[in-house]
């Protein structure tokens, strides 16, 4: 489910129902799938069945029209099959009322979501994105190969309303002192939480780097504390903070 509004200029709090098939059929999550539905129901917000299959992790939008999204796990015949690039972004277009979709290539096969954009790369304000930058001194892989590419695309892309994307890294933990384990653990700290007053952040024991993503963070969002969780045991199943969440805006000014 994500919470969107019914048109770009409606000011209406509208739910998106994005179909979900437990992450392209990777497992089965039978009422898992309908927990928008009943969700919507229960707050008496407007439903929209998304003529797509997606999931909150891989849309990450500027609020201003511009939408994030990596080409592996939306243009994948196990969530939509047969689906061009060029036919899932009129899908997201007309859903979201978004009128820019800037396409990142990801990384099909590798995890369970196909690459979420929400442990690549997040808005902090309009124009400004925070990168997840893999640490240093690793052999490349296809996640070091990912940000890179990542990264280049963002330098060249403009946003819905011209401005070219201010890009800032956010540097991962050294793998040898986190304290979590296992091979589908996520250490992006990318994967915050904004809250009401409040950016909640993972803290994965390399003390340098969670020191130096609060940092960033409490930068680049001067009004809010920044709130370091312990997620091992989260991210061990290769989730995280806003893997396990999703905000729901407010009333529009």
């Amino acid at each position: 489910m994500d919470p969107a509004t019914a048109g770009p200029d409606s000011g209406t709090l509208t739910g998106v129902d994005f179909n979900f098939n437990g992450w392209g059929d990777k497992q089965q999550h039978a009422d898992d799938a309908g927990v928008a539905r009943a969700v919507l129901e229960r707050y008496r917000t407007p439903r929209v069945v998304a003529p797509l299959v997606a999931e909150g992790g891989a849309l990450e939008t500027d609020g201003q029209g511009t939408l994030l999204v990596t080409e592996s796990s939306l243009v994948n015949d196990n969530r939509n099959p047969g689906k061009t690039r060029d036919q899932v972004e009129a899908d997201l277009k007309a859903t979201l009322g978004v009128t820019k979709v800037i396409w990142l290539a990801g990384v099909k096969g590798q995890d369970i979501t196909d690459a979420h954009v929400d442990c690549l790369v997040r808005y902090v304000a309009p124009g400004v994105v925070l990168l997840d930058k893999t640490f240093p001194g690793g052999p490349p892989d296809v996640w070091s190969r990912s940000s890179d590419q990542a990264r280049g695309v963002l330098a060249q892309a403009t946003d819905a309303r011209g401005r070219k994307l201010q890009v800032v890294d956010l540097p991962q933990p050294d793998p040898d002192q986190i304290t979590g384990k296992g091979d589908a653990f996520v250490s992006s700290y990318a994967n915050f939480f904004v809250a009401n007053g409040a950016v909640v952040m993972p803290k994965f024991g390399d003390a340098a780097a969670d020191d130096e993503a609060r940092q960033i963070l409490g930068e680049h969002f001067p009004g809010r504390k920044v709130v370091p969780v312990q997620i091992d045991a989260i991210a061990a199943g290769g989730g995280g903070i806003h893997c396990s969440t999703h905000d729901m805006p407010g009333t529009p000014a």
